[in-house]
């Protein structure tokens, strides 16, 4: 019986791998783009997403005033979610060294962008984090947030401070969160991480974050846990408030729903569960021409861990750079670089989908 249950739980580890650690054929940007301009778009079943912003005169699309800098600090993290686009994990190495932060926050000193927003990975695993939040928090960023997964806080010791550190440089801080029951965020993202959650939600409630008068913003972030859209983000929210503060006295402000774009560890789950077509097919069906104006490609810059420029975070997953003569953040232009057409394809679905999505929720 042993045996078996050491046989189950490697088999359970396994799964929990990164597409990198594994070799998936994933792993390589190049053959998730494959898939996607390939099949149903290439035998023309489906219409390009290029032929569809056409339409309504939005090619090539056009970036607006620069609002958002979102820098990846780094892809690893403590936990390996199922549906997550970085294909991040523990055992991830990529991680942003001082000399990238220090172009960084050249940049974040002298941009005309009011928010500035720190990703990963868990970006709070970079061993050089603190510095970079306190350095950059004397920018004078209107704006100033952090992407944590919650349970990173509830990880190891040298994590628990968290909240107060947070509240001390006034960190905005966003939180991903699945679902408000265990069931289906522990499906998502593994088991315990649900109730490390919880626990770090009341930690942050006890400094004063997401209380209703409070300047210490606390949001959480939605993501739906199988192969269809988000419902309506203000329904989603009431649905989170009330089961939150029933079932363990949480408050928060508000919250982002996002479409899961078919790139890297979805996309590598849709195909493994034969629901990548018809997941493809939701997402054109419900295209919506009003969200491309608000696309978060038009307002943003992403940097990655190691410095290179992109039109998005999911572009970067997909290693498609700028098309701009400026790559790189040592050298940075930002007039050059708001010159520019934005690089897009098939997973810009997800984006334009109902209300669209962004790393800020719909958009639409």
């Amino acid at each position: 019986m042993e045996s078996i249950m050491h046989q189950l739980k490697k088999k359970k580890k396994k799964k929990r791998r990164t597409l990198k650690a594994r070799n998936d054929e994933l792993a390589n940007a190049n053959k998730q783009l494959e898939i996607l301009n390939g099949g149903i778009f290439a035998e023309g079943e489906l219409p390009m997403f290029k032929d569809k912003i056409s339409e309504i005169g939005h090619f090539p699309l056009r970036p607006k005033k620069l609002e958002i800098l979102q820098i990846n600090v780094g892809y690893m993290c403590n936990i390996t979610c199922e549906h997550c686009h970085v294909d991040a994990g523990p055992g991830r190495k990529e991680i942003m060294t001082r000399e990238t932060m220090q172009q960084c926050l050249e940049v974040i000193r002298n941009t005309g962008a009011h928010t500035l927003d720190l990703t990963g990975g868990a970006p709070e695993m970079n061993p050089d984090f603190r510095c970079f939040v306190e350095e950059a928090s004397k920018a004078g960023i209107k704006d100033f947030i952090v992407r944590s997964n919650l349970s990173i806080i509830m990880a190891h010791a040298k994590f628990r401070d968290l909240p107060d550190f947070f509240k001390k440089h006034n960190v905005h801080v966003v939180s991903s969160l699945p679902h408000y029951t265990r069931g289906k965020t522990d499906k998502q993202r593994g088991d315990g991480v649900f109730d490390a959650s919880i626990k770090a939600l009341l930690e942050l409630n006890e400094r004063g974050y997401g209380k209703p008068d409070s300047s210490l913003r606390l949001d959480l972030v939605y993501n739906p846990s199988g192969a269809f859209l988000p419902g309506d983000q203000l329904a989603l929210e009431k649905d989170f408030k009330n089961a939150l503060l029933e079932d363990f006295g949480i408050h928060f402000h508000s919250l982002f729903a996002i479409t899961n774009l078919p790139i890297s560890r979805f996309l590598d789950y849709l195909i493994a569960s034969e629901n990548y077509e018809d997941y493809m097919y939701a997402l054109v069906d419900a295209y919506n021409p009003g969200a491309v104006s608000g696309v978060m490609c038009t307002n943003t810059i992403s940097i990655s861990w190691d410095g290179w420029l992109y039109d998005c975070d999911f572009n970067q997953m997909l290693g498609i750079k700028v098309a701009s003569k400026v790559k790189h953040i040592s050298e940075y232009n930002e007039d050059i670089l708001n010159d520019r057409n934005i690089i897009i394809s098939q997973h810009c679905y997800g984006c334009t989908a109902g209300a669209g999505s962004s790393c800020q929720g719909t958009v639409a």
